[in-house]
């Protein structure tokens, strides 16, 4: 199949089929580069609320680059990857600094910000500024993948730029911009990773994966990353209708969130154990009688990791010493304001507080 061919075909489904998103009816940089790094590892239907939030609270890149970490931190919640909105502020602080609040308009130049790989690089670069220059992510390498019959492998740096030189191969060149979002979109509505519509599509007829029966197999993707697990014991201490809780300083999945003191354990343990080390460690007397109780366990999954969590709570008893911890006193309207992990949140619902 000719690139052209490839292009006209692709982007007149997409002129027919395409979804009415608020970042396309636009050339702002900024609201492009918004919605792409918020739809990093996150769905549309999950990504469009959190745009909306963050255009109403920061309608330009100024507002943003004077916004506090934690107040950008707070309207990330749930999201998840909090490294992505540490790097949006960052981002934003160098643009007003080094570009006068001005997005630079070529790939290369992009690439040099916080936070901004080749994928956002290009979908700035193309969709604001028209340069020619493929946008490839997860769609894409399916779409390439399955009707071009790549054999490459898409966790590996050759398979990455054999795709990357592919795209830039079909990629039309008068309007760049419309062919990068025509064959995402084909991606995530039509070349499904499980299910796809080939019956019905418009390249059945020189498609590799359909006329070989390998739409399971394409693209290839072989990745061996091993699974990290992690035990959290958190306490939950609390004196009256206020509870301790502190922010994560060090460098971890949640640096900037606030969330219990707790003790992470090398294997799964005894709640009832870990408490006796905590009080032990924290050099609180045997003789201090808490009030205690233990939640289930909490499962959270990550990309590389999972967590397992249980949440110790202690009523601390009036003019007992406190733990020798790094936390600070909060009310229930306090924890609502300061951004949380979605796990903390989870349970806070449980207990109803939030």
């Amino acid at each position: 199949m000719k690139s052209g061919d490839f292009s006209h075909k692709i982007v007149e489904w997409y002129n027919e089929h395409h979804r009415n998103l608020p970042w396309r009816n636009t050339h702002d940089a900024y609201k492009i580069w918004l919605s792409e790094i918020i739809l990093q590892q996150t769905r549309v239907a999950q990504g469009l609320p959190y745009y909306e939030k963050f255009i109403l609270h920061y309608p330009d890149i100024n507002s943003l680059a004077g916004a506090k970490e934690r107040e950008v931190l707070r309207l990330w919640q749930g999201l998840g990857y909090y490294t992505r909105a540490r790097n949006l502020l960052k981002c934003a602080r160098e643009v007003v600094r080094n570009f006068k609040g001005k997005f630079p308009k070529t790939y290369a130049d992009l690439k040099a910000l916080p936070g901004i790989g080749d994928y956002t690089a290009a979908a700035i670069a193309s969709f604001a500024f028209g340069e020619h220059v493929a946008v490839v992510d997860g769609n894409v390498y399916r779409v390439l993948g399955r009707i071009f019959g790549v054999d490459q492998n898409i966790a590996s740096p050759d398979g990455k730029k054999f795709y990357f030189q592919l795209a830039n191969e079909l990629i039309s060149k008068g309007a760049p911009g419309v062919h990068n979002q025509a064959v995402m979109e084909f991606g995530a509505l039509h070349c499904l990773p499980q299910n796809p519509k080939c019956t019905e599509c418009i390249f059945n007829r020189t498609c590799f994966a359909f006329q070989h029966d390998q739409q399971a197999n394409l693209p290839v993707k072989i990745r061996q990353q091993k699974i990290r697990k992690r035990h959290f014991f958190y306490f939950f201490i609390r004196k009256g209708n206020k509870v301790l809780m502190s922010e994560r300083a060090q460098q971890d999945i949640w640096k900037g969130l606030y969330d219990f003191p707790y003790m992470e354990a090398a294997r799964a343990s005894s709640p009832i154990k870990m408490l006796g080390k905590f009080l032990q460690t924290k050099k609180i007397s045997g003789r201090t009688r808490v009030r205690m109780a233990i939640s289930k366990q909490y499962k959270h999954i990550l990309t590389h990791q999972v967590i397992f969590a249980h949440f110790i709570e202690l009523n601390w008893p009036e003019g007992k010493a406190l733990p020798d911890v790094n936390a600070t006193w909060f009310s229930t309207s306090q924890i609502e304001k300061v951004p949380k992990p979605v796990l903390i949140t989870r349970y806070l619902k449980d207990r109803s507080i939030s």
